[in-house]
């Protein structure tokens, strides 16, 4: 089932910080994205966080489950989705943990 854009219109709102969230359409769900890194899968109408030592230990009592099979096991967030300050704290943990993106290699040949 594909994720729906009110669920992602939804969770951005949630996080707000409009200025550095973004998402990207990929298969019928979507990515999240602060700036340039990828934090956040949303697959099924769920919110998959990447999972990070710091928001494992802000998460507490972690939920694990594959955003899709043959997915690494992320941070299922479900109870606290509806806490705007929790999930913006979240995220701002996450992607302070993550390793900067890899440069894009150039298309053709040089």
């Amino acid at each position: 089932m594909a994720s729906q854009q009110q669920f992602v219109d939804f969770i951005i709102e949630q996080i707000n910080i409009p200025e550095q969230i973004s998402y990207k359409k990929m298969f019928g769900e979507y990515g999240l994205y602060f700036g340039d890194k990828m934090f956040a899968l949303v697959c099924d109408n769920k919110l998959f966080i990447k999972p990070t030592l710091s928001g494992r230990e802000y998460i507490n009592d972690v939920v694990e489950e594959s955003p899709y099979e043959g997915a690494k096991p992320c941070f299922l967030i479900e109870e606290k989705i509806e806490d705007s300050i929790w999930l913006r704290k979240l995220v701002e943990i996450t992607v302070q943990e993550l390793p900067e993106p890899k440069p894009k290699k150039k298309k053709g040949g040089a």
